[in-house]
This record gives structure tokens, sequence and C-alpha cells, in this order.
């Protein structure tokens, strides 16, 4: 008896341990929390594929695109995004990175609403500036 009495101090005493080790950690900053924010997945998507959905397909009944002074860009409405060269893909780089950081993403959603694909040579660019101004946005 005396014995299962000490078996279970151990595991109490293994348990408040780690649980003080924990906590001085994350005071430290050691440890990173669990973040409610789903990543962005291509497209703009979170991933909960039937709210994005139908959110988006109830917003684009209501809106209009909107111009960030590109208009250009009308003339690669319906083009493959794998067919762009070096110069049309310049184009799409000036534009993106002369807009503010709150409108880059309204300036993606303008293109989707108007026809127009961002080229592949940008894609990962892009996703991983408007990845980076959400995680300044959610830390802020």
């Amino acid at each position: 008896m005396q014995s299962l009495f000490i078996f279970l101090g151990i595991i109490v005493s293994f348990v408040i341990a780690l649980h003080i080790w924990n906590s001085s950690q994350r005071k430290k900053g050691n440890i990173e929390e669990n973040e409610s924010e789903s990543p962005l997945i291509e497209g703009g998507c979170c991933g909960m594929h039937e709210v994005c959905d139908r959110n988006s397909l109830i917003t684009a009944f209501d809106q209009k695109a909107e111009y960030f002074d590109d208009e250009e860009l009308d003339q690669y409405r319906g083009k493959d995004p794998a067919d762009y060269n070096e110069e049309q893909t310049e184009k799409f780089r000036e534009i993106f990175y002369s807009l503010l950081d709150e409108e880059k993403h309204q300036w993606i959603h303008s293109l989707r609403l108007r026809g127009i694909s961002i080229p592949d040579q940008m894609k990962d660019e892009v996703l991983m500036v408007i990845n980076d101004l959400r995680t300044r946005k959610t830390h802020a």
C-alpha cells in the first residue's frame, strides 16, 4: 500500500512540475499559443468551404468591381494565369506593391470580380504578403 502512495506522489509531483515549467515557458514567450484564425488558402479561402462559398456567392451579387487605378489590367480578363510573360507579371507586381496594405486584399477581390487571374509567377508572393498582413493585424 505504501508503494502505491509513493507512486501516486511521484505522478502528482511530475504533473505539478510540468505545469510550472509550461507556465514559465509561456511567460518567457518560448511557446506559441494556438491561434483560432485559419490560414489563407489559395484563392483567399479560409478552408471553411461551406461558409466561404456561401459568403462569396452572397457578396458577389451585391458588390461591383472596384478599380485601383488599374484599368489597363482589364485586357487580361479570362487569360490563363500560366500564360503571362515577365513584362505582364511586372505590371501586376507594380500595382500590387503600390497599394496601401489595407487595399491589397480588396484589390485581389476586385480582380476576381472582374475575371482577371493573378499570374502564376506572382501567386506565392501575393499569398505570403497577405498572410503577413493578417498575422500583423492579429498581433496588433
